[in-house]
């Protein structure tokens, strides 16, 4: 199993079945299309659904028969169409078909029941200490998990467990340091949650990445095919999505924008270079330029400053977006994206510094490449890589839906 699965993206209609497909696997498919499509835009009628997918009435109820008796989807409260004939609305069964999410941030960790269609049904975290090991977080974050299971019903599925690993982790001594998913922090996961329940698929991927995909189809740049997601908390990352995809590169370790070189002559990183990317746009920077101690709610307080008009602190925060926006215009010109988000801490820089970021875009980008692209703050907030973390989990039911329906 890789380190990341790869989603593909979430089509409009069921992808065309390849020559010489058996009638099952058709069947299957457009199976897969109609749940995906009520996973992500939530209650339709069969009458839409005929319409958006390109299959035929008799077809479309089959189907989403078919999916409520696996006990995927529920039919009912029927609305009229324009030709006056009832349509029966089918649903996601959310409070029944979840999956598991995990997130392993520098600070805390976390544990989501996110039912499918998106929906957020529990969400417990506790403090992750000091000097903890990605793979020593694996105790702490079963134990919420199991707690969180006592209020799960019987005949619930739990359709798989995904885990989001933030980059970088803080020592005992207060260092930060570089880590990620790896294949023993997997193999410990896979311990720790493949139960034996049905279904259970485990899944790593970086933090970026995976808020990646959940901004890409859940948030501000749904349905936008290439996308930068950047990240922003103790360094600095990015998960991008070229034509719906995600780019995790060898060992699922691509994205570690913050370690671009952008002033040869600044300070040192803890990479073991000197003048990174968030060196000059991380939180340390802000605070530094700002004059303040790195406490807990000193970013905000420094963003809450700015806006009041404090010039120390709106003076920091133009120098971190002014170099924010050349880290940004040069990912769009090697990129070329639709959508540049800003996430994590970023996404406050920018809402505060927006004019600046664009003002150095527009003199170094390529014209060809920013005149079209979008910059927007991050919608989904620090659920993010939970939510995008169940998209991995559920990537399997939505390819063959009855496969673990009919486990359960």
């Amino acid at each position: 199993m890789s380190a990341l699965h790869r989603p593909g993206r979430t089509p409009a209609v069921p992808a065309s079945p390849s020559p010489g497909a058996s009638q099952e696997e058709i069947r299957r498919q457009n199976l897969g299309a109609v749940l995906r499509h009520v996973h992500v835009h939530g209650p339709t009628s069969r009458a839409e659904l005929t319409t958006r997918l390109g299959l035929n009435r008799s077809t479309i109820g089959a189907l989403a028969a078919d999916l409520a008796a696996a006990g995927l989807v529920t039919e009912g409260a029927p609305v009229t169409t324009r030709r006056g004939r009832p349509s029966l609305v089918v649903s996601p069964r959310s409070n029944r078909v979840y999956a598991q999410a995990l997130s392993i941030e520098p600070d805390r960790l976390r544990v989501a029941r996110i039912g499918l269609g998106g929906r957020v049904l529990d969400l417990r975290d506790t403090p992750r200490p000091a000097g903890t090991s990605a793979v020593d977080a694996v105790v702490p974050l079963a134990a919420l998990a199991h707690e969180m299971d006592r209020d799960v019903a019987a005949d619930s599925i739990r359709v798989g467990v995904a885990v989001a690993v933030t980059d970088t982790t803080r020592d005992r001594d207060g260092r930060i340091r570089i880590g990620g998913p790896d294949e023993t922090l997997r193999a410990d996961i896979e311990a720790a949650f493949g139960d034996g329940r049905p279904g259970p698929t485990v899944l790593a991927g970086d933090l970026a990445d995976i808020a990646a995909l959940a901004e890409h189809v859940r948030g501000v740049a749904a349905g936008v095919d290439d996308l930068i997601y950047l990240h922003g908390s103790h360094g600095v990352s990015a998960g991008i999505i070229i034509e719906g995809r995600l780019v995790v590169g060898h060992g699922g370790r691509s994205g570690k924008v913050g370690h671009m070189v952008v002033n040869p002559g600044g300070l040192p990183c803890e990479c073991g270079s000197r003048g990174c990317w968030q060196t000059e746009i991380g939180e340390a920077a802000l605070l530094r330029h700002a004059g303040r101690n790195a406490t807990p709610g000193a970013v905000q307080e420094v963003l809450r400053a700015a806006a009041d008009g404090e010039p120390e602190a709106a003076a920091a925060v133009a120098r971190v977006a002014d170099w924010l926006g050349f880290g940004v215009a040069n990912l769009v010109n090697v990129v070329n994206p639709d959508t540049v988000v800003f996430g994590g801490s970023l996404r406050e820089i920018y809402l505060s510094g927006a004019d600046v970021v664009r003002q150095r875009l527009d003199e170094l980008a390529l014209p060809a490449s920013r005149e079209h692209v979008q910059l927007l703050p991050a919608a989904l907030g620090p659920d993010a890589a939970l939510i995008g973390a169940a998209e991995l989990a559920f990537a399997h039911l939505l390819a063959d839906p009855l496969h673990i329906g009919s486990a359960a």
